[in-house]
């Protein structure tokens, strides 16, 4: 089951189940007031199931996707693919024993990257910031958790970065990663009652400028050097989200080292079972 927000002609925001060229809008009640209390069940699928639904309203070319987050934060691991490693080793060759080590810890990197309005849905916009020449989108499985941090969901995620200026200072990775229109979310949340085999959740990146594909690249999860269950773990130790959270996995597709965003560029993320999130880069 795909669940999703949107717009719908009347300027409201609804929760919708999607339901293949439509979505079928979810009458909200007292019990389930929101797309974060839906998820927060025991079971989502039937807590929507139990909710009495509006009439089907097509999906055009003026549908209005919203991100699929109300109140959550989302938190990014990195260094979580082989290839996620030596692009941050070749970014400062002071930092490359760091990111060395932490592949091959037990401990992950974990760190904060969004609030909810800095997150901008299947659509929407992403930025590369003002103060920084070398942009990457970075192509995400991302973890839908209920606040007691079960994995409910996959949605597909695109944890902006801004090498080089992460690569002038790791401490820097903060400015680099978290800023306005910093993530995308979207373009719905895929519900399971259990997650797929990680050999079929296969990742795919374009990157398109003025229409044409000026970079490509693929992965799956299958290549992650850590499994879900264990980056959900650490996430939660000494921690928690009473509202739930997003955890982005990492990414195993880095363009190359001459490659930056430009503004009216457009990223079409597809995650195999889940579908595409699609945004065009602003900047300024």
């Amino acid at each position: 089951m795909d669940i999703a927000k949107f717009i719908d002609s009347t300027g409201a925001t609804r929760v919708a189940v999607v339901d293949g060229d439509r979505v079928i809008p979810l009458v909200l009640d007292t019990k389930f007031p929101s797309l974060s209390d839906l998820l927060a069940a025991d079971s989502p699928s039937e807590a929507i199931e139990s909710l009495a639904k509006d009439d089907p309203v097509a999906i055009g070319n003026d549908f209005q996707w919203l991100p699929p987050i109300d109140h959550q934060e989302v938190w990014a691991a990195g260094v979580t693919y082989k290839r996620s490693q030596t692009a941050r080793m070749e970014e400062s060759e002071a930092a490359a024993s760091c990111y060395d080590r932490v592949y091959n810890a037990d401990r992950p990197e974990l760190f904060f990257k969004a609030t909810p309005h800095r997150v901008s849905g299947h659509g929407g916009p992403l930025r590369i910031r003002t103060d920084a020449t070398w942009n990457v989108p970075e192509p995400e499985v991302t973890l839908v958790l209920s606040p007691k941090l079960k994995i409910i969901g996959l949605t597909i995620g695109n944890d902006m970065s801004s090498r080089d200026i992460e690569g002038d200072n790791p401490l820097y990775l903060p400015q680099a990663k978290c800023y306005d229109q910093c993530a995308g979310l979207g373009p719905w949340i895929s519900l399971y009652d259990s997650l797929p085999p990680v050999a079929e959740i296969a990742i795919d990146l374009k990157i398109l400028r003025g229409g044409v594909v000026v970079f490509e690249g693929q992965s799956g999860a299958d290549q992650m050097a850590r499994k879900f269950d264990d980056l959900v773990a650490w996430l939660g130790r000494d921690n928690s989200f009473p509202n739930g959270a997003f955890l982005m996995t990492g990414t195993g597709i880095v363009p190359t080292t001459e490659f930056t965003l430009a503004a009216g560029d457009v990223v079409n993320i597809t995650i195999a079972g889940v579908g595409t999130l699609s945004n065009a880069i602003v900047q300024g």
